[in-house]
């Protein structure tokens, strides 16, 4: 079986996920705070803040910034389920606007005609690793004065050219940038999740409200040679990370120019022996975004049966998965306000799939998954 996706973890992440284990401190602790300071300084943040997952770090920023009920924010349908569940668990309400065909990525000029009164943010996905244009994005918020967040769940590692300079997701595009190290992610920790931002005081409620809002960390109590009781400032969350995570985090992180560097030649070679197929579409790249290439996805013609050609492909030891969903179809957002057309968004999940991509893959497996799928486009 060539699976979709393989995190790629030896023996170093296996020794310093033991090391951390026999240290005796295995919660939130010295190796979460030094894959912080990894993970800023490899991105270019001033701040970054470790915590459980990419969700808990969407929730937490939106919480940070006091977004509730009576506040819109503007995000994409196109996007895994969380980013618009962690507007909903603020009581907050999610704007879906629609994608562009090539990036599927959020568009800007739907972005300008969403904004109302209501709308306090913008939450711009880096779907599969491709940075949307944040540039023409940022541009909108800062013309209406409202906040943008970067849902970089599936970006690390990738980067966009700002000024002429490359710059990598997560130094501050907007205000806050959040990420994920879920298996399927370029880089992992099992799970888990980063915030980065430039605002120290958003640094500092990340970091109480990850904490149960408590007002003296842990870490300083256990080191103290006084007695400390904290106090509890206000309702907070256990969005912690631990250090064993961590400890496995900063492996990766080492890892991650030579992961990028491997997927961007994997999806360069899809390109080559795709690429004469007329009927299929396959993802674009803009000149000014340098993408992780977490996953690769190709648009299969409308003829096609998407299912058909996924258990096809499953049938010859080839696991794909459908173009990424709309939330505004699932049943829990039946009731959503859906004011803006979404037809890009529904012809990208009704018509994509995603192909296995893995820094493990061989060249091989490639060609092989590479002939399976011209082989289905020609039985049409």
């Amino acid at each position: 079986m060539i699976p979709i996706a393989l995190p790629l973890l030896g023996d170093e992440e296996a020794d310093a996920a033991r090391a951390a284990v026999l240290s005796g401190w295995v919660s939130q602790g010295p190796q979460v705070a030094a894959f912080e300071r990894d993970f800023a300084a490899l991105v270019g943040a001033p701040h970054a803040c470790a915590v459980s997952n990419c969700t808990t770090a969407l929730h937490l920023a939106l919480t940070a910034l006091d977004i509730g009920p009576g506040d819109e924010v503007i995000t994409v349908s196109h996007s895994f389920i969380a980013t618009a569940n962690c507007i909903r668990y603020c009581g907050a309400t999610p704007v879906f606007v629609d994608i562009e065909p090539d990036t599927y990525n959020m568009d800007p000029d739907r972005v300008a005609e969403a904004i109302t009164p209501a709308t306090r943010a913008i939450i711009a996905v880096h779907q599969m690793g491709m940075p949307c244009d944040l540039r023409a994005i940022a541009a909108v918020a800062d013309r209406h004065g409202v906040i943008l967040i970067e849902d970089a769940a599936c970006a690390a590692g990738s980067e966009i050219r700002v000024n002429g300079h490359w710059e990598r997701v997560g130094k501050p595009h907007g205000l806050i940038a959040c990420f994920s190290f879920h298996p399927r992610k370029v880089i992992t920790t099992g799970e888990g999740g980063m915030l980065t931002t430039a605002d120290p005081e958003l640094d500092r409620k990340f970091r109480l409200l990850r904490q149960h809002s408590m007002s003296v960390p842990d870490t300083v109590r256990h080191g103290s040679p006084r007695v400390i009781f904290e106090d509890y400032l206000t309702i907070g969350f256990n969005y912690r990370m631990t250090d064993i995570q961590a400890a496995v985090g900063r492996k990766q992180l080492e890892r991650l120019p030579e992961l990028v560097a491997r997927r961007r030649a994997l999806a360069s070679r899809y390109t080559e022996l795709l690429g004469n197929i007329e009927s299929l579409r396959l993802p674009t790249e803009p000149d000014w975004a340098s993408s992780n290439w977490q996953s690769y996805c190709v648009r299969l013609p409308n003829r096609l049966d998407q299912r058909t050609v996924m258990q096809n492909l499953l049938d010859r030891g080839i696991a794909t998965r459908r173009g990424i969903m709309c939330s505004h179809r699932e049943p829990t957002y039946s009731d959503a306000d859906q004011r803006h057309d979404l037809r890009q968004s529904e012809s990208a999940q009704d018509h994509s799939i995603l192909l296995p991509i893995y820094a493990q893959m061989s060249n091989d497996d490639q060609l092989y998954v590479a002939d399976c799928l011209k082989g289905q486009l020609r039985q049409v």
